[in-house]
């Protein structure tokens, strides 16, 4: 059989290619990996290799078309930067986030020297600069889009600040010549978020230049389609979902990091005692709680009981943990490692309940991302799909009490059995339908 489409997942350590039939009857067909090779100068060897491997599992033939979604070569690196930290520096944030970008810096008002070296050092692959309501303040974003425009780098800029300083600001980049782009406003009115026409440009922006990226120069060679960040694509997968499934939450787990999206519109309730506005559609991304890379990270926040609760000391197994657990122990160890980090991800991501005291008495706030209304938690990334028990751990992620007020108070718990959440996500940008069958038929409620 020929599959109509492959979709490669580029990550840092393995490339994974799925394959996928359209058409009357869509659906998932196989998948093949290997090691990626972004680091031995090209990402070409690792396709192919992959490709070779879905090829002996299945025995399905080469697809026409090909897409992908990647998180080598540092992924989607980006820097931030905004007038007021809480209103449009944190409005651009969420939509860089949410394009699944990895967001290395944010700063709020003019940029500093300091700051211009840090972003030097950083050297993000985009640069988001916002700055202001529509019509209001805009002398702060044209500074600091002249500051971007001295420093020399050779990122491409996204500007969704104050639309009455966009002409100014798009003077500055076009003299330096500087590659921008121009969108609405993250932030045009106060308490209004607009994210989205952000993250779409976002998203062109990286598959227009990851191919410059080291190791990465050959990928047009091969995926002639869409190419997205990974995170990205998993939080399309997301939006993808809702109309059918209503709220939701996603879990990624991976080695390095834990990612959790989340489409809800949360509670009439909660949104009416809201300090201030969430997106729909929000995503964070935990840098310090992987079960591989950063499993000491994860280990750290329950080593005092860990032993106890495991039933044997696990610091043996620490020291020389698998990607794939083999032993009793080690399966143990990582479901154990993945709950953590899951709790902890979840805690940092939605919101919380606040009492306010003044001379009118108590008053009560939410702030934060609601999670009351979500009725679906998902579980993709390697350990949530591949060992057992995970629908238990994604469960405890339910129940309101002290600290968890704006949690879900039950939900059914799905996992995205074939690991396709992302290779969905990319599949959905040239075929919404056919991408949305093929999740729906992969995601698996666990007994």
């Amino acid at each position: 059989m020929k599959p109509d489409v492959l979709v490669f997942e580029i990550g840092s350590t393995t490339t994974t290619v799925s394959a996928f039939l359209l058409g009357e009857d869509p659906r998932f067909l196989g998948q093949g990996m290997a090691p990626t090779t972004v680091e031995a100068g090209d990402v070409l060897l690792g396709l192919e290799k992959a490709v070779e491997d879905l090829e002996k599992r299945t025995g399905l033939e080469p697809a026409p078309l090909m897409l992908a979604a990647s998180s080598a070569a540092g992924g989607l690196s980006m820097t931030v930067h905004g007038l007021v930290y809480d209103m449009t520096a944190r409005a651009a944030k969420e939509a860089a986030l949410g394009a699944g970008a990895v967001v290395r810096f944010v700063t709020a008002g003019d940029m500093t020297e300091h700051d211009i070296r840090e972003l030097k050092r950083i050297n993000p692959k985009i640069i988001l600069l916002a700055g202001g309501v529509d019509y209001g303040e805009k002398a702060t974003a044209i500074r600091n889009a002249e500051r971007l425009a001295q420093a020399g780098l050779s990122a491409p800029v996204v500007y969704a600040g104050n639309i009455a300083a966009r002409a100014e600001v798009a003077e500055i980049f076009e003299r330096a010549g500087i590659k921008y782009y121009l969108v609405d406003n993250v932030y045009p009115r106060v308490d209004e978020l607009v994210v989205e026409p952000a993250r779409r440009i976002i998203q062109d922006a990286f598959e227009e230049h990851i191919v410059k990226a080291p190791g990465m120069d050959n990928l047009r060679e091969m995926v002639k389609g869409t190419v997205m960040p990974t995170p990205g694509a998993v939080m399309e997968a997301c939006k993808l979902l809702h109309p059918v499934l209503g709220d939701l939450l996603c879990l990624d787990v991976g080695g390095a990091t834990t990612d959790v999206h989340s489409v809800a519109q949360g509670s009439p309730e909660i949104q009416a005692i809201l300090e201030s506005p969430e997106p729909v559609a929000k995503r964070t991304v935990e840098g310090d709680l992987g079960i591989y890379r950063n499993a000491l990270n994860v280990y750290a926040l329950v080593k005092d009981r860990a032993a106890r609760d495991l039933g044997f000391d696990p610091t043996p197994y620490l020291e020389n943990l698998k990607v794939i657990p083999e032993t009793p122990e080690e399966v143990a160890l990582v479901r154990y490692l993945t709950a953590q980090a899951c709790k902890a991800a979840v805690a940092r991501h939605a919101g919380r309940i606040k009492y306010l005291y003044g001379p009118s008495g108590r008053r009560t706030v939410a702030s934060g991302k609601d999670l009351t209304s979500v009725h679906t938690i998902i579980g993709t990334g390697g350990p949530l799909t591949r060992l057992p028990g995970m629908d238990e751990v994604l469960k405890e992620l339910t129940g309101q009490g002290p600290g968890r007020e704006l949690y879900p108070s039950d939900a059914a718990v799905l996992i995205d059995k074939n690991y396709i959440m992302a290779a969905c996500g990319v599949l959905s940008r040239q075929f919404p339908e056919e991408a949305r069958r093929i999740l729906l038929d992969g995601l698996e409620a666990r007994k």
